[in-house]
């Protein structure tokens, strides 16, 4: 999946970055949709409509564009005034970059919409777990089966690469669980975390871990600094989910991965 592929709908390449933004913009919004019902244990159909978070009001659609009507509201609700979350624009701007990311590399082609489906499950999951701690089985055990199906498509070889790679990948993170268990007495890594390392694992294969988990490790402690202090500045978080910074490094092996590999490789040469 990693070569790119011809362009669908014959777009030349002038057109597919708008076409890929904008995309991304109106999946943002339904990923905003989908975190928030999740957090507050609430339907995905009903109501159909968005509504305003405090006072439940419906959002009419010009209420409901992409970053714009966040820009235009300030950042408020029009019917209550009070303050719409950061998640928001957050998300929408996120699925935004991540999709116009990927038609730079890949065109718009099918490893751009594989990777764009990918992508949505791990902007979603990791905002379920920046505010719940938990990783839903419906995105990791989920993501890892679709993985799979996505890389029996490509044939055999595709496809045992993945099941070694989920294996490696999950094995690795099972095994650092019950380590730190046994050692510690604790809970140090969620079972969230390996199950999700069986996606991620399925989809980057066993060359692409090194540097998910290499990244995901470096940004997790750049970001601690910050995270685990309290909002209230009452003192320090002792927790601080790895699911988010395994998916970002998993995104980040997908847009760079091989570049980056070139590149260490030649300083050897």
């Amino acid at each position: 999946m990693e070569t790119p592929m011809p362009w669908i709908l014959g777009l030349s390449p002038s057109f597919s970055v708008p076409v890929a933004a904008v995309l991304g913009l109106v999946l943002g919004s339904f990923y905003t949709a989908c975190i928030h019902r999740y957090v507050a244990e609430l339907s995905l159909i009903r109501p159909l409509r968005s509504f305003c978070p405090h006072c439940g009001t419906s959002l009419a659609w010009y209420d409901n564009l992409p970053l714009l009507s966040y820009l235009l509201l300030r950042g408020r609700c029009r019917h209550c005034k009070r303050p719409i979350g950061l998640r928001y624009p957050a998300v929408e701007f996120l699925s935004l970059a991540w999709a116009v990311a990927l038609v730079l590399k890949f065109g718009l082609s099918l490893p751009w919409l594989i990777y764009m489906v990918f992508g949505g499950l791990f902007i979603v999951g990791s905002f379920i777990d920046f505010e719940l701690y938990i990783l839903p089985n419906r995105i990791t055990l989920g993501g890892a089966v679709l993985a799979l199906a996505v890389q029996a498509f490509f044939g055999w070889a595709a496809l045992k690469g993945a099941l070694v790679g989920a294996m490696a990948g999950g094995g690795f993170f099972w095994v650092l669980q019950q380590g730190y268990r046994i050692v510690r007495r604790e809970e140090g890594l969620g079972t969230g975390d390996v199950k999700l390392m069986l996606c991620i694992g399925a989809l980057v294969g066993v060359g692409g871990l090194p540097m998910t988990i290499l990244a995901a490790a470096v940004s997790a402690l750049a970001a601690s600094v910050v995270y685990m202090r309290h909002p209230d500045g009452s003192g320090v978080r002792t927790r601080i989910p790895f699911g988010p910074f395994l998916c970002l490094g998993a995104m980040l092996h997908i847009l760079a991965g091989n570049e980056v590999l070139a590149w260490y490789f030649s300083l050897y040469r």
